[in-house]
């Protein structure tokens, strides 16, 4: 008996030699089917997590497409006009911009906001007709989203800070209880250099330049009532307070752009009377003769009642001393600019690439029956002409013409080539500059660029912000989706376990021999 149990351990031994390489072989292999399983499982998890993502995104998107509308009021310094925009966006969820008479409506009521400045609390009400206006322009059921901003320019920047802000609340006022969609902040009053960039914005969007190489932009020049805007994509180092980057899309224009208050076309000529009709040294003396002479006013036009010295005063329109004087309003204050070029006491870089001068220029030269593409030359002459002309003469040619706006085609003419050519360096035969009002059917109006910007805007940061938006704490969609990924991961889990059984290695002592058993951890 003892020789017998003393031979079976080797025995045992030698089958436990024999069986655990088989044994581990097998359990290894099932190892491996395991994770391949739980492999699988997860990645579904994943692709089903992504899927339910996509699908959220998409439906978003597709709860933003349709019909969209939106109103900017502009407060100019003659008058207000408000702009109603109608747009829809493309699959990729992006601004399509209708600028024509299907897309945008525009209404303009006078006087400006700036004339309230003595009795602000009225401002509010020359709104009331172009909130109507845009009522009846907006579907009622679209109203409570879409988006109305007020923003006032040159004619508010003019004002004391006091007074601007009584006119603004005002108008506030009213907004609030219009139906459309407001805050109080988007009622301002926009800085020059915006609404400069806004315009080069609206004239690169109707090139088709907007977007694309900053070299083959085109800059804007306006000449408004109260202001002029400079604003082009400049090569040459800028001081920072002229200097601004705008990115659109995927391309960084780097702007130079300036608005020079007071140098608008009205504002001008009021300061161009007012030297004439004040009492300084030169008046003075001209005064102590009987005579003072008015250049910018066409010959036979009486300026009887216009002042105190209107009995002292002589029209005698003259283009070349029209010219002399506007160009000495352009550079008052030049001896205090410290750069090398300047217009006034503004720094202001060499003009580079194509340019479109906008509004007065373009009436102006509309007047004298130019095209787009004149020269300056052809407006000095033309302006030579009518200067130098009897205003009887004028009137009878003219005679559709209002009296007031006829007699300033003199002053206008000869500014216009004092502030390109004296001022900015504009040759008179130079062919990159054009004068236009809109390009094809859309208006080249500030406004529609600051819509342009704004809408652009808010619709990108809503695409890229979108996983922001899903994952934001207060977004019920991030809630759900979480509690479905930990389901999903809790599920493989509990699967992988039970794909995943226990092996154990036991001796049958029956058999004689090793066995491999297999635990199932599910059941």
């Amino acid at each position: 008996m003892r020789r017998s149990n003393a031979k079976r351990p080797e025995k045992m031994e030698q089958l436990k030699l024999q069986m655990r390489p088989n044994a581990t072989a097998r359990a290894q292999k099932n190892a491996t089917r395991s994770n391949l399983v739980v492999l699988i499982l997860l990645a579904t998890v994943i692709a089903a997590f992504f899927l339910l993502l996509v699908l959220v995104c998409n439906s978003r998107n597709s709860m933003r497409r349709g019909k969209k509308y939106g109103i900017v009021i502009d407060g100019g310094s003659t008058g207000t006009r408000i702009h109603v925009f109608g747009f829809e966006l493309d699959g990729g969820g992006r601004p399509v911009f209708d600028f024509g008479k299907k897309g945008l409506g525009s209404m303009r009521v006078s006087p400006g906001l700036s004339s309230y400045a003595e009795d602000p609390n009225r401002a509010g009400g020359s709104l009331v007709e172009l909130l109507e206006f845009g009522k009846s322009r907006v579907p009622k059921e679209h109203w409570g989203d879409t988006e109305i901003r007020l923003m006032a320019t040159a004619g508010l920047r003019r004002l004391e800070l006091r007074v601007q802000e009584a006119i603004l609340e005002s108008c506030r006022r009213v907004l609030r209880v219009s139906s459309f969609q407001f805050r109080d902040s988007w009622a301002s009053v926009i800085t020059g250099s915006d609404e400069g960039i806004y315009a080069w914005v609206v004239a690169n969007h109707a090139l088709g330049s907007l977007g694309g190489d900053p070299r083959e932009t085109t800059g804007i020049i306006e000449l408004g009532g109260a202001s002029a805007q400079v604003t082009f994509v400049s090569s040459e180092p800028v001081p920072p307070e002229f200097s601004h980057t705008l990115r659109f899309g995927n391309v960084t224009y780097n702007l130079y752009s300036h608005s020079l208050l007071d140098f608008g076309q009205n504002v001008a000529l009021e300061s161009l009377q007012k030297s004439l009709f004040s009492t300084d040294l030169m008046a003075a003396e001209s005064l102590q003769k009987g005579i003072l002479i008015d250049p910018c006013t066409p010959k036979g036009y009486s300026l009887d009642g216009k002042n105190e010295y209107s009995s002292a005063i002589h029209a005698q329109g003259n283009f070349s001393e029209c010219r002399a004087a506007a160009l000495t309003l352009l550079q008052k204050g030049k001896e205090r600019c410290s750069y090398h070029h300047c217009l006034g006491s503004t720094f202001m870089p060499k003009l580079q690439g194509k340019f479109l001068a906008t509004e007065n220029f373009f009436y102006t030269s509309k007047f004298f029956g130019l095209g787009s593409r004149a020269f300056l030359s052809d407006l000095t002459v033309a302006g030579q002409h009518f200067c130098e002309e009897d205003w009887s003469k004028l009137k009878r040619k003219y005679y559709s013409f209002n009296e007031e706006d006829l007699l300033h085609y003199c002053f206008s003419s000869a500014y216009i080539v004092a502030f390109l050519h004296d001022s900015l360096g504009i040759a008179l035969d130079d062919e990159r500059i054009g004068y236009a009002n809109q390009v094809g059917d859309i208006p080249l109006d500030w406004a529609l660029g600051a819509f342009i910007l704004q809408s652009t805007t808010n619709l990108e940061a809503e695409h890229s912000d979108w996983i922001t938006t899903v994952v934001s704490d207060e977004s019920p969609t991030l809630l759900s989706l979480v509690v479905i990924l930990i389901i999903l991961m809790f599920t493989v889990w509990s699967i992988s376990k039970c794909k995943k059984p226990q092996l154990k290695t036991i001796y049958d002592l029956e058999k004689g021999r090793y066995i491999v058993t297999r635990i199932n951890r599910c059941s």
